[in-house]
């Protein structure tokens, strides 16, 4: 097969499986009704769906067969992400468990929880938090001062995470803090990752309200909370480098370029044959720049299911992807007034539009600041 191929992920065995998710996905929407809706990797929480999904054998593709997953690469993984994506289903109950914390797990998790976490995760009735950002340290997560100190007991961990996405629903928050004292000479050093549940004493998860009145994100402050060492995720003092290789997963993925799919495909399949050349030109530009961002996220995956690093690249994604997602909100308004000028109305544009104007702001922001991840890929070609 060639690289070309590759990129296509459209072989024999994708293209079994793409025909295989759409399928599952058509026969599971006319039986249970949900609608499809921009940004649903973050905003819809279904646990209903994760466990009927995670049935029919689509979550855990990458987590291995010993643990309960399908044992398949991260090309597998892509294929069926970018239909859920596209279909706009509401998969963010086991989102951030299955894509960021299954990989991590498998990696630097022990054995003990391996053989806890990972056949949950699998089964699509496990739900992860990412407690990584914080108030004053923002997207510059050297910065965090959230701090873990060795007791007899095990750690106390104290300190506040913001912006924490699904916390309020999580079995357990995988926290970033500081285990060493701080060296500005080299700040990256000294952190752990600790997987903590959320109804430990001294965990509080305050809400965090959008303008639009949905409920995200959400404020977590960890006040002496102790947990043991069967907490700890991977080494201690090895944090930034295991959140490093997490973040490629987080970054680079198709919901960084396709959250807002479920609108264009809306409008598309209302202009039909349209002949405007304005509508057509628009169009083109809106799927130029999707395939050549698909071609990009796709060459992560196939990177990380060869044991690489793609930390810049991932970077890329998420920079030109989550642009393209605010730049497309209003290129999908040109299209809207085109559709609404020849006289037909569609409620469902309407709405899956006026719920990504509400979202974009987000776009940008999340996984990283767009301007931080640009010094990230600076420093990795070797600017200062």
């Amino acid at each position: 097969m060639s690289s070309f191929d590759v990129l296509c992920a459209n072989d024999s065995d994708l293209a079994q499986l793409r025909d295989n998710v759409r399928r599952f996905l058509t026969a599971d929407r006319a039986a249970f009704g949900w609608r499809p809706t921009v940004d649903a990797w973050l905003g819809e929480w279904d646990e209903t769906f994760s466990r009927r999904l995670a049935d029919a054998g689509f979550v855990g593709l990458t987590i291995p067969t010993a643990y309960g997953g399908h044992g398949l690469s991260y090309l597998h993984r892509y294929v069926v992400t970018e239909e859920l994506l596209a279909s706009g289903a509401p998969v963010g109950a086991h989102w951030i468990a299955d894509r960021q914390v299954a990989p991590a797990l498998v990696a630097y998790g022990t054995e003990d929880q391996r053989r806890q976490l990972l056949p949950q995760i699998a089964s699509g009735r496990f739900y992860l938090a990412i407690g990584m950002s914080e108030d004053i340290a923002g997207s510059d997560l050297a910065a965090a001062q959230c701090k873990a100190t060795r007791t007899d007991d095990g750690w106390r961990i104290s300190g506040t995470k913001l912006w924490t996405s699904g916390a309020h629903r999580a079995h357990r928050v995988v926290v970033l803090a500081r285990t060493s004292r701080y060296d500005g000479a080299e700040r990256h050093k000294g952190f752990s990752q600790f997987l903590v549940p959320p109804d430990r004493p001294g965990v509080t998860i305050t809400p965090i309200i959008g303008m639009s009145g949905e409920h995200h994100f959400n404020e977590v402050t960890f006040d002496n909370v102790l947990v043991d060492d069967a907490a700890v995720l991977g080494k201690i003092g090895d944090g930034w480098q295991q959140i490093t290789a997490e973040l490629s997963f987080e970054r680079s993925g198709p919901e960084r370029f396709l959250s807002t799919a479920p609108l264009l495909l809306e409008i598309i399949r209302a202009l039909g044959c349209h002949k405007d050349r304005h509508a057509s030109a628009i169009v083109g530009r809106l799927m130029a720049k999707l395939i050549s961002l698909r071609q990009l996220s796709l060459s992560v995956a196939a990177t990380l299911t060869e044991g690489y690093d793609a930390t810049n690249r991932a970077a890329l994604v998420k920079d030109l992807g989550t642009r393209f997602e605010q730049e497309s909100i209003e290129l999908a308004a040109e299209l809207a007034e085109e559709i609404e000028s020849e006289g037909s109305t569609d409620d469902p544009i309407a709405g899956l539009l006026a719920r990504a104007r509400r979202h974009a702001p987000m776009f940008t922001l999340r996984g990283g600041t767009n301007e931080v991840l640009r010094g990230v890929v600076a420093r990795g070609m070797g600017l200062r």
